[in-house]
This record gives structure tokens, C-alpha cells and sequence, in this order.
């Protein structure tokens, strides 16, 4: 299961970043699904993962965005939760035409109002998952409760530190993985990633009850610890990317599919590359995440052997 947020994108792309007092002419504009656990979601089910979605939406239009593209994506929408006082969740995302960069301001909305009766709903599909993929785009206090429940039952609790937060040390206690990037580490540890950091955050995360530490490093690639032995997995190198919007939450989805499949945290972590990979040859978020064959046509390619 991915339990997170949704939001509805409302993304432009322009020439350059507009300065303070600034207006810039987009052109391009696009609305359309988001969020960090819809995103992860959608990465995940395409990856060929048997999943489910968790997600809260209020009672407006922006929620019927959600609706329309689970029916589209064949994604089950038994886990959906409604809120009737707080709205659906939205982002405003600017990209940079001529570096693909991005700068995002969210409103989480529902996605924020997660509440016990919604738990109690979700706790019999959390138990019976072999593994739940967390962020932080809902409200800490489901977080808390929902990482709890699922280390009791036996659940592998995986958990994408995003967007960067400091986090009660209590939480990474007994979590099978934690997947920060190199700001999320360094705030949650104080640790600096890089060159040796990646050993010394591993270690502060070991020492609070996590099993394994997948940091993402952009550019530089993925640093991977499973407790005994540890590498640096690095990225496919392409100059094909034209939006890096997404590319976190492609490569935890493709994380996710690749351990529901069976494979060690090594090969999971390369699996995720290439679904990071893929994504960002497109625009937007969940729309760009690949389909399992992409996928397989791209690791079946000379690009993707190595």
C-alpha cells in the first residue's frame, strides 16, 4: 500500500524563474494529478506493483481529478477517503524551460485531515500488505498512529522523508527503510551527505531501529545500506530529461514494486533509477510516471544495460 497525499498539479513552464514582482509569460500550462503518495502510487502500480492507494479528498471538483484518473490508471479506489469540511489538495509548480527545474508551493488540504474513523477504515488492507510506503504530506498524528499499527502487524513501514521535516526519533524505530535525499538526511541527522556523511547518516539511522538506508543523491546517484554492507548505485546518465518534477516519487514507487517483487534492497534501489529515469523524459507528475513495458524496453536496451 502507499498511504499519502493527493493534489491537483497546476503546472506552467517559462523561459526562466520569475524574479520578486515579476511576471513571466508560460508556455505551457497543464492541470492534472499529483502528490507525493499519489505520485509514489501511480510510479508503483504502473511498475507492476499489486497495490493500493490511500488517499483523503474533499467534496469539490478538484477531487473528481483523482476519481477520473484512478478509473483511467485501473488503480483501486476502495481506499479513498472524503473529507466534507476541507477542501482537496492543490500545487502550484513552476518549471524552468531551459533547465527543467522546478519550484512547487502546495496546499495539502485533505490530505492534511486524515482522522481516526479513516484509520480504523484502513487498518484490515494496511495488515494484510506486505509493505507500506509512507511520506510526509499527511498530517503527523495518522503518520504516527499508521507506522505504529503497521509494525505491530508485522508490516515493512518504507518511508520517504518528504518534503523535509524534523521528525520525533521515536518514528524510525523498526522501520524496514528510510529513502531521504541529501537535504532531507542532513536536516533529520545534522549530517552532511556527502563523501563520507552517507556512512555517518547510515550509522545515526541504525542507531534508532531503521534496517535499511536508501539516500538519494540527484547527479551523484543512490547511497545504499542493508545493515551489513553498503554502495553507491549510480544513476543512468541521460541528457533526455525536460522535467525533474517527479522524479523522487518515480523512483520510490519503482522502489516499492521491485520489493513486492521479491528483490533485495540493492536491486530494488536499480530498479528505481530506471523508473526515475524514465519519468523525467516526460512532463508532469503522476502522468509521467512509465508503464512496466517501458520499463522492460528500456533495461532490454543498450541504453539501459550496464
Amino acid at each position: 500500500m502507499v498511504l499519502g497525499s493527493f493534489v491537483v498539479d497546476l503546472m506552467a513552464r517559462s523561459p526562466h524563474f520569475p524574479e520578486k514582482g515579476e511576471t513571466v509569460k508560460s508556455s505551457f500550462f497543464k492541470m492534472g494529478p499529483g502528490g507525493k503518495g499519489f505520485n509514489q502510487a501511480v510510479a508503483a502500480g504502473r511498475a507492476g506493483a499489486d497495490l493500493r492507494a490511500a488517499i483523503k479528498l474533499g467534496r469539490d471538483e478538484f477531487a473528481q481529478v483523482a476519481l477520473n484518473w484512478m478509473e483511467r490508471d485501473g488503480m483501486d479506489k476502495s481506499n479513498v477517503c472524503f473529507s466534507e469540511t476541507v477542501p482537496t489538495g492543490a500545487a502550484l509548480i513552476m518549471v524552468d524551460d531551459s533547465t527543467g527545474q522546478n519550484m512547487i508551493s502546495v496546499f495539502l488540504g485533505a490530505s492534511d485531515d486524515f482522522n481516526q474513523a479513516d484509520l480504523e477504515r484502513l487498518y484490515p488492507e494496511i495488515e494484510a500488505c506486505d509493505y507500506l510506503l509512507l511520506q510526509l504530506e499527511i498530517n503527523q498524528w495518522a503518520l504516527e498512529r499508521v507506522i505504529t499499527f503497521a509494525r505491530e502487524k508485522g508490516v515493512k513501514v518504507i518511508l520517504n522523508p518528504a518534503p523535509a521535516a524534523k521528525l520525533p526519533e521515536e518514528l524510525f524505530n523498526g522501520l524496514f527503510a528510510i529513502i531521504p535525499n541529501e537535504v532531507e538526511a542532513r536536516l533529520i541527522t545534522g549530517i552532511p551527505v556527502k563523501e563520507t556523511g552517507c556512512e555517518e547518516a547510515a550509522r545515526w539511522f541504525f542507531d534508532r531501529g531503521v534496517q535499511n538506508v536508501v539516500i538519494t543523491l540527484g547527479g551523484d546517484g543512490v547511497y545504499v545500506n542493508d545493515g551489513v554492507k553498503s554502495r553507491r548505485v549510480p544513476v543512468y546518465a541521460s541528457t533526455k530529461a525536460v522535467d525533474t518534477t517527479g522524479a523522487g516519487d518515480a523512483f520510490c514507487g519503482g522502489f516499492l514494486a521491485a520489493l513486492g517483487e521479491g528483490r533485495d534492497v540493492f536491486e530494488a534501489v536499480e530498479f528505481g533509477n530506471v523508473v526515475g529515469n524514465l519519468a523525467v523524459r516526460k512532463i508532469g507528475t503522476s502522468p509521467a510516471m512509465p508503464t512496466r513495458e517501458e520499463i522492460d524496453a528500456f533495461l532490454n536496451s543498450e541504453e539501459g544495460r550496464r
